[in-house]
């Protein structure tokens, strides 16, 4: 009997024509409503990864469905020959919200990969005098999956097949030692996520943000935030280098600010927002009516339904239940507001995950010893107890298993 012999309908189309750089999805969902999901056999699962930090509102969410059809109905594509109220609302919109200042400027994308893109070019711009040819990104960071964000990413696994990748980037511990080291009149950029999710939901550690801003504005280097995991209040913050207190020269957006729409984009603050010049950079779709729109509502309605300060609460409140659960398989629970890493006592977590999934709870293995948790903005006691609930019940099935 071979492996396609063991597969459903559904697992032998996708086996048969997805390509293989993913593996088999866990399920065939259907539909969804608020913090859930329903797979194509009836099945509920409480929605605890939001798509990946992504669908900010939940699943169709009234806001987001009538921006859609709206905007749908109106005009959806103009290519960057034109311009529309949307993109230009959302622009302001994001420039306000970071606190960009007068200078700011928005660029957009189609997804978080576009926009660090976009930022790595910003880069190699901050090179008036030709001698900055460096530039810095984190050991263990994630920044995308193109070969110029694969270059930014620190993580070796991911880069050595597709390498030689664009040089001039040298990684760094997350330290304020190696940072002081490391950045010098030879660098044009510091790339930073001020938490790394894909890394397990590690956050830099005390003072790095400030040192690194300190460090790269006497260098005359850009200090570019990678905002894509933790932008559009996840963590308390509309942007999570918000908590540090500092003001970058750069930041990068997607996932959450579209509610599951794709839209990606680069904010500069005063003297990034003059490096491009006409022509320097481009999207076809970027920018479109339809994605803007969206972003629009989606940002509307968190700000309007109090959703950063929401994400702050219900975080605390994730957190206190986590340890609460006294599960000797829980070592202990890092992150801020709803993007949450709860580490484990053993290399696990892939099997935690999957028990969690057969207790009706979606949540993510981000590491072997990592269970990353971003949940919708809008969840409220309801969902946090039943969660509490299906997670106490997947970490009791996995330690029943080691007895």
């Amino acid at each position: 009997m071979s492996d396609m012999d063991d597969l459903n309908d559904w697992q032998t189309r996708f086996d048969r024509r997805i390509m293989r750089s993913i593996g088999m999805p866990l399920a065939k969902l259907d539909h969804g409503r608020g913090a859930r999901v329903w797979d194509d056999t009836g099945h509920e699962y409480l929605d605890f990864l939001a798509g990946i930090a992504v669908n900010s509102l939940g699943h169709a969410h009234p806001v987001f469905v009538e921006a859609v059809s709206t905007q749908a109905a109106r005009l959806a594509h103009v290519s960057n020959y034109f311009t529309t109220e949307p993109a230009l609302e959302l622009a302001e919109r994001l420039t306000r919200l970071a606190g960009a200042g007068e200078h700011g400027r928005a660029w957009f994308g189609n997804s978080g990969a576009e926009a660090n893109e976009a930022a790595f070019k910003l880069a190699r711009l901050n090179n008036s005098g030709g001698a900055r040819t460096r530039v810095l990104s984190l050991v263990d960071g994630f920044h995308g999956r193109t070969m110029g964000t694969l270059a930014l990413t620190g993580k070796p696994h991911m880069r050595e097949a597709f390498e030689p990748l664009p040089g001039g980037v040298q990684h760094i511990p997350a330290t304020i030692g190696a940072l002081e080291r490391a950045v010098d009149d030879g660098v044009a950029a510091l790339f930073v996520e001020p938490i790394q999710g894909e890394a397990g939901v590690v956050e830099l550690p005390d003072g790095f943000l400030v040192a690194a801003r300190e460090l790269t504005h006497r260098h005359g280097a850009l200090l570019i935030v990678d905002e894509i995991q933790t932008g559009a209040g996840r963590t308390g913050e509309w942007f999570a280098f918000q908590h540090a207190g500092i003001t970058p020269d750069a930041i990068t957006v997607a996932k959450g600010i579209g509610g599951g729409f794709p839209i990606g984009g680069l904010i500069t603050f005063g003297h990034a927002s003059s490096l491009y010049s006409k022509g320097q950079h481009g999207s076809t779709f970027g920018g479109n009516p339809l994605a803007t729109a969206v972003s629009n509502a989606v940002l509307g309605e968190i700000e309007q339904a109090g959703l950063v300060e929401n994400a702050a609460m219900r975080g605390t409140q994730i957190r206190e239940r986590v340890e609460g659960l006294g599960s000797p398989l829980v070592a202990g629970v890092r992150g801020r507001g709803l993007l949450i890493g709860i580490a484990l006592t053993e290399p696990i977590a892939t099997r935690v995950a999957a028990e969690a999934m057969r207790a009706g709870l979606i949540v993510n293995a981000a590491n072997d010893s990592t269970i990353r948790m971003a949940p919708p903005l809008i969840i409220g006691d309801a969902e946090i107890d039943e969660f509490a609930e299906r997670f106490s019940r997947a970490l009791d099935a996995v330690a029943s298993a080691h007895r």
